[in-house]
């Protein structure tokens, strides 16, 4: 018999819960965002532009009567903001249930952030890494709190450069963003296996939305290669309603263990269902994980309340 698919109304009750989710303004964030208000949860929609997190949030309650939802300012590329946005969000809640790291941009021109990072590494990756930080005592004071962190495909074509992190002696917008979504796999599945090791209750999950047609190929890339995506959106792509997917499976199907990685069932996982996908050897190393981690803490400032014991990844089983 073949197995069911997992689709949208396997969203648990949600009702309670509490969850963050950046990047809610546009594509995959917005439509995780509608379905757990759906579901019940309350949303904060954690935005840089808040005037499209606005419009968001309207449509929400528009199609959605009681939604609750908010949205909520937060720059990735600018840690004073990410800082900002927890103490501003701390006056007002007392625990989050649920983290949703899903903002990114991908394949911009060479540009840095607030605090001088590889304008992708810092966003996608660092950013998440010091919010995720900043908000662990908030996580753990909830009895089933639930990180999940968006890598891609491209992942697979990535490699942690140690010796050039920031890109600073060359700059190649597509090597800098495969690096940065193999780091934010590495830091998922590291948060785990601390999380793990200190006993906590915290799960931290990974997930790829295949290549689905959002704004991500169109928002930062220059023409030339907007233009190509543009093409590959319509032929090869499948949509963001479906891209949706492997986020909103990691983020709440009971059943998915700590350090799950969730992306298409299709053809090299560029569409389909969301089941358990194997990420790339290369993100399960120790020794990069605890690097990488050790990194970030120094450039970020932010260090998590977990020992450094690490023990290896098992890769759960493929639903």
């Amino acid at each position: 018999m073949t197995p069911q698919k997992w689709t949208l109304s396997d969203i648990p009750d949600q009702d309670g819960r509490c969850a963050v989710v950046t990047g809610a303004n546009s594509g995959i964030g917005a439509i995780a965002a509608r379905e757990l208000a759906r579901a019940g949860a309350h949303v904060i929609l954690a935005c840089r532009d808040t005037s499209k997190g606005d419009r968001v949030a309207e449509e929400i309650r528009g199609a959605l009567a009681g939604a609750r939802v908010e949205v909520a300012a937060l720059d990735l590329a600018d840690l004073e903001s990410v800082r900002a946005f927890v103490n501003d969000l701390a006056a007002d809640t007392t625990g989050i249930d649920l983290l949703v790291n899903n903002a990114g941009l991908m394949a911009p021109p060479h540009r840095t952030t607030a605090q001088g990072f590889e304008l992708q590494l810092g966003t996608n990756y660092l950013g998440h890494f010091a919010l995720t930080g900043l908000l662990l005592d908030r996580l753990l004071s909830r009895p089933q709190p639930r990180v999940v962190t968006l890598s891609s495909n491209a992942h697979k074509l990535g490699k942690i450069d140690f010796d050039d992190l920031q890109s600073e002696r060359g700059y190649n917008r597509w090597s800098a963003y495969n690096q940065s979504k193999l780091a934010c796999l590495v830091f998922a599945l590291e948060l785990d296996r601390r999380a793990r090791a200190a006993g906590a209750a915290l799960r931290s999950l990974a997930a790829h939305p295949g290549y689905s047609a959002t704004n991500l190929q169109s928002a930062a890339a220059p023409l030339t290669d907007r233009l190509i995506m543009g093409v590959a959106n319509r032929v090869v792509a499948q949509s963001a309603e479906h891209g949706a997917l492997p986020t909103l499976r990691a983020a709440t199907d009971p059943e998915l263990e700590g350090g799950t990685y969730v992306g298409p069932d299709g053809w090299h996982e560029f569409r389909g269902s969301p089941v358990v996908v194997r990420p790339l050897d290369r993100a399960l190393d120790l020794e990069t994980a605890e690097r990488l981690w050790e990194v970030s803490e120094e450039l970020t400032g932010v260090r998590f309340a977990f020992r450094e014991t690490a023990v290896p990844w098992q890769a759960p089983s493929v639903r």
